[in-house]
């Protein structure tokens, strides 16, 4: 009985994420969602991103938290729109949740939609929100193990992220392995490695969003 709980909320779930999708497409706005565990450089990355598209796109952000409004704050200092969504305990974000944050939003003044989900590598990763993308984040300081430990993370990830390159010098951090390993799992994964205090490799995830927005805005 419980198995089949869980399916019915999955289900109902992914019904949602496929209306959510309806909706972007309708407006023409492209999505992704950005998963990690608490830590691994969520809210920077995303900064650094907005901060290097918003010129040429319009963005809102739906930001998912346990508590707080902490990195809706640093968010918001890009002088986007961003909506905070806590969820009071629960370890992911849902479609329901999405849903009624673009209530919110602008969705008619918006070209992207960046999705910041709860900090944790496993609950994210089977909940469909309507997304385009599924972007997962791995930090250096985390571990190379990661990946081994929560496979479906990377597995359903459309792009991982190894994030903080900078530090590799000071962690034991295999990245031939990681990358074999996710490759493993998921063989059509993109992987950029870059810094989000150096901006090393950042351009070439640039290089990767931007023409994906560009072809949802045709």
């Amino acid at each position: 009985m419980k198995v089949n709980v869980v399916r019915d909320v999955l289900q109902r779930n992914t019904q949602i994420a496929e209306e959510n999708q309806k909706i972007f497409r309708d407006y023409n706005i492209f999505v992704f969602n950005v998963m990690s565990s608490p830590g691994a450089g969520k809210t920077t990355f995303l900064v650094q991103t907005i901060e290097r598209i918003k010129e040429r796109f319009r963005v809102g952000v739906i930001e998912g938290d346990v508590a707080s409004q902490i990195d809706a704050e640093r968010i918001k200092a890009t002088g986007v729109p961003v909506i905070q969504v806590n969820t009071g305990g629960a370890c992911h974000l849902d479609a329901s949740m999405v849903r009624k944050a673009l209530s919110h939003l602008p969705l008619s003044e918006l070209e992207v939609v960046i999705i910041e989900n709860v900090g944790n590598l496993v609950c994210p990763a089977e909940w469909k929100l309507g997304e385009d993308l599924k972007v997962s984040l791995l930090s250096v300081p985390e571990g190379d193990d990661k990946p081994m430990k929560y496979p479906l993370m990377f597995t359903e990830s459309d792009v991982l992220i190894i994030n903080k390159i900078d530090l590799l010098p000071h962690f034991n951090f295999n990245m031939d392995q990681v990358e074999k390993v996710v490759k493993g799992f998921n063989p059509v994964i993109d992987i950029f490695k870059l810094s989000c205090t150096t901006l090393e490799g950042f351009d070439a995830w640039l290089k990767f969003l931007i023409p994906k927005i560009e072809e949802v805005r045709k």
